[in-house]
């Protein structure tokens, strides 16, 4: 009983941490209809730039762990503002372009952080919470699934309630719908799509800091390697639904966790069969809609 629990719990915390990576993707291409491939390079930096700030006021105090992660937020939303200003602005409609771009921008900045933090992996440390297990039914689980849960849970809800509930949320919504006509009303729709993704860079900061806590290292690679199941979850959620994001989030990690657990480490394998069996049978994913 205990062993089931702590997969089923750990894979949640897995899938929290999927939709933290996702979220941002998701958006962007829900909104704008960018499939940003340059979204790992956000994650990377971040996690670096989390973790020279928690290395300069201390790494093992909860003061440091949330200021790593403002930190994190910040510089993702900022290099995510730079590329669309950039990079992507010229390029609306363009995809083929798109798709180029930011995967070249992907390897430029990969190769940058080689140069610039080396290849092998920094381990890194905080607060002493995060290397403890707390015991539910019997299971150990780790802390630091918790932290991954209430993010995930807090960055939904964030996301959700600026695109409902808020001003510019109403008119990023109204852009994508019709931009000639919200033009015509005097709206810099073109300042509210930059919005989106800087929106989306910082969920992809606050996925990399907290992905190389979950990790326990940070590297060139951390980003790239996440981001394979970023667009997994993207894909099976239906491109452009955060809900389903947040539901395809926990459906592969679940399978994964389990898989590896029961079925002999093949984790992976399993998602990529789960992916083919969504593209095959509802190629819009499970809360997809319909071009």
């Amino acid at each position: 009983m205990s062993t089931l629990v702590l997969t089923l719990i750990t894979g949640v915390g897995l899938g929290a941490l999927y939709f933290l990576v996702a979220s941002g993707l998701s958006l962007i291409y829900g909104l704008m209809h960018v499939l940003n491939f340059a979204h790992g390079a956000f994650l990377t930096l971040s996690a670096f730039m989390g973790f020279m700030v928690a290395q300069a006021v201390g790494t093992d105090s909860w003061g440091s762990f949330l200021l790593s992660v403002l930190v994190g937020a910040a510089v993702g939303a900022v290099f995510a503002t730079l590329t669309e200003l950039v990079l992507i602005r010229p390029l609306y409609e363009r995809h083929i372009e798109q798709v180029l771009v930011t995967v070249g921008l992907s390897f430029a900045a990969v190769a940058l952080f080689e140069g610039i933090w080396g290849t092998d992996p920094i381990h890194i440390s905080g607060p002493a919470w995060l290397k403890q297990t707390t015991e539910v039914l019997g299971a150990r689980i780790p802390n630091t699934y918790w932290v991954l849960m209430i993010a995930a849970v807090l960055v939904l809800a964030a996301l959700v309630l600026f695109l409902q509930k808020t001003r510019y949320g109403m008119i990023i919504r109204a852009g994508v719908e019709n931009r000639s006509m919200v033009t015509a009303l005097g709206i810099d729709v073109r300042r509210s799509f930059t919005l989106v993704f800087a929106i989306g860079g910082a969920a992809a900061g606050i996925g990399g800091v907290l992905a190389m806590h979950y990790s326990t290292f940070v590297s060139a690679h951390l980003g790239q390697t996440l981001l394979i199941f970023a667009f997994i979850v993207t894909v099976v959620g239906g491109l452009g639904s955060l809900t389903g994001a947040a539901v395809a989030s926990v459906l592969v990690a679940v399978l994964q966790q389990f898989a590896n657990f029961y079925l002999g480490g093949t984790g992976d394998f399993i998602v990529v069969i789960l992916l083919a069996l969504v593209l095959l049978v509802r190629p819009t994913g499970l809360l997809g809609r319909k071009a």
